[in-house]
Parts: structure tokens; C-alpha cells; sequence
């Protein structure tokens, strides 16, 4: 086709794309030339207006790092990143409910003992957080580990702060022979996602605030389990019904009570994970 009008060329281009090798990237490539059409038709654009946009995702590749990843950060604030993961991980009842993992995850975060203490020198309110993980049976799955990090009482993951330790707030534990997992750290706090990039100036002029509540990120695995991305908040935030990134859900609310011991506060949440085969959850 070389008569290329306003009322064929999506015809045209997906005509361009029909013979994809690949089912699902035909599928995929399909889906997207219709919708962004179909956006583009709804808007009518100019083309000062599509340069911007097209700035816009420049902006975004080029934000991105080792440490920073700009391009989750859209997709979270979107809600896109919550949609893909809802649609994922459609677990069970009974199972512990999954959210976002954000864009500051590292891996190789330190391993520590029983009872360990991932903040360090950090100052801020301790906290013991214990409890168990489970399968949906309510059997305990000894020797999961617990992927944990959060950020410091400024509002900062050590990756955004120059000040703060390598791998401050950031471990990995390991449940006992029962089950059990204890981890000692700060109270989090909530704070701002980065705003000094393009989705900042994006929010700033959408008038969005770009704040998260309170919470703790978790990544619980098992032998024969499906790996839980989590966090858990805390109740009485006042973004739990704004987070900036559409994270939270009921069952990941939890409460910082008095500790006993030495702690001023104290946390205690269970995590069930789902088998690795449907077949097996028969």
C-alpha cells in the first residue's frame, strides 16, 4: 500500500507486522499499533505535542542507572506495574498477597543470624518484626528466606544516600527448622518517591503527590515455592489510601505495637506461599 491516509494507515501498519515468526510478539505488536492509534485519533496531537511525548520517554531511558531505574518508576506510578502484577499473581485463598517490587531492589544483600539487625548504626525506632512462613496447608517451610530492604528514617534507600553504609537496611534471612524468621531494624518511614526526574516533573504537573506509606519490601522464597514479592505497611500512614505507587492492600497493613523487650516496637506477620505447580496445590 503506497496511498497512506489518515483512514489506512493502521490497516497498513498492521498489515506491515502480520507476518511476526513469533505468535505471541505478533499478538503483542498488534495490540499496541491498534491502541496507539487509537490514541493518537482520540487526541488528534500536534506534532509539538508528540515530539514532547517522544522527549519525554527520551527523558526516561536517559534517568536510568545502575542504581535508579526511571523507567519502573513510570510504570508504577501509572499503575501499570500493580495491573501486570495483579494479573500474574492471582494467588489462592489464603495465600500472602504480592505488590510491587519498585525500582530499588539490589541484589546480594548481606545474610545475617537469627534475630540480626539489618540498620546498623542507623538511628531511628527499633523494631522486632517475627513471625513464620507457611504453605497454604499451615505446614512450616523451614530454611525459606526472607529478601529484605527498606529505607532509612530520612526517607532514603542507601543507593539514593552517599551517607548511609553499603547495603544499609538490606538482608537476607532465613527461617528455622519451625518456620520461624526474626529480624530487628528501624521503624520505616513514609517519603517521597524521586521527584528530580521525568516522572517527577510529570506528577508536579499533574498535581500528584508522590508519596509512599510506611513499609518494609520482601522478597520470600521456598524450595517448590513460587517467590512472594511483598512489602507490609504501616497502619495509620496517612498515604495508605495515596500511595503514589498504588501498592497497598488490606492484608499488608500491619500494626507496630509495644514491645516487651528491648524494641519499642513490635511486628508480627505470617507469609504463605503458594506451590510452584498448580498440581500441586491439589
Amino acid at each position: 500500500m503506497r496511498n497512506l491516509t489518515e483512514s489506512n494507515i493502521t490497516e497498513a501498519t498492521l498489515a506491515r507486522f502480520a507476518d511476526t515468526p513469533d505468535p505471541r510478539l505478533r499478538q503483542v505488536m498488534s495490540a499496541l499499533i491498534r491502541h496507539l492509534h487509537g490514541f493518537i485519533r482520540e487526541l488528534e496531537p500536534t506534532e509539538e505535542e508528540w515530539f514532547e511525548a517522544i522527549q519525554f520517554l527520551t527523558d526516561i531511558g536517559q534517568s536510568c542507572s545502575d542504581v535508579r531505574q526511571e523507567a519502573i518508576l513510570w510504570s508504577d506510578t501509572m499503575g501499570a506495574s500493580i495491573l501486570v502484577e495483579a494479573i500474574n499473581h492471582r494467588r489462592p485463598e489464603g495465600a500472602s498477597e504480592s505488590t510491587v517490587l519498585g525500582p530499588f531492589y539490589r541484589q546480594g544483600a548481606p545474610e545475617f543470624e537469627h534475630s540480626g539487625d539489618i540498620s546498623g548504626d542507623t538511628e531511628g525506632d527499633s523494631v522486632l518484626l517475627r513471625g513464620q512462613v507457611l504453605n497454604l496447608w499451615g505446614e512450616p517451610l523451614a530454611g525459606a528466606c526472607l529478601d529484605v530492604w527498606q529505607t532509612a528514617p530520612n526517607g532514603l534507600y542507601e543507593v539514593q544516600d552517599e551517607t548511609q553504609p553499603e547495603f544499609n537496611l538490606r538482608g537476607r534471612f532465613y527461617t528455622d527448622e519451625r518456620g520461624n524468621f526474626e529480624l530487628r531494624t528501624v521503624a520505616p518511614v513514609s517519603y517521597p518517591i524521586p521527584t528530580d526526574g521525568p516522572v517527577g516533573k510529570l506528577l508536579n504537573a499533574t498535581a500528584v503527590h508522590p508519596y509512599r506509606p510506611a513499609h518494609i519490601h520482601f522478597i520470600v522464597s521456598a524450595q517448590g515455592y513460587q517467590p512472594l514479592v511483598t512489602q507490609l505497611f504501616t497502619e495509620g500512614d496517612e498515604y495508605l489510601q495515596s500511595d503514589a505507587v498504588f501498592g497497598v492492600k488490606d492484608s499488608l497493613v500491619v500494626e507496630y505495637r509495644p514491645s516487651t523487650g528491648n524494641e519499642r516496637y513490635r511486628v508480627d506477620h505470617d507469609f504463605v506461599l503458594v506451590p510452584q505447580t498448580r498440581g500441586d496445590q491439589s
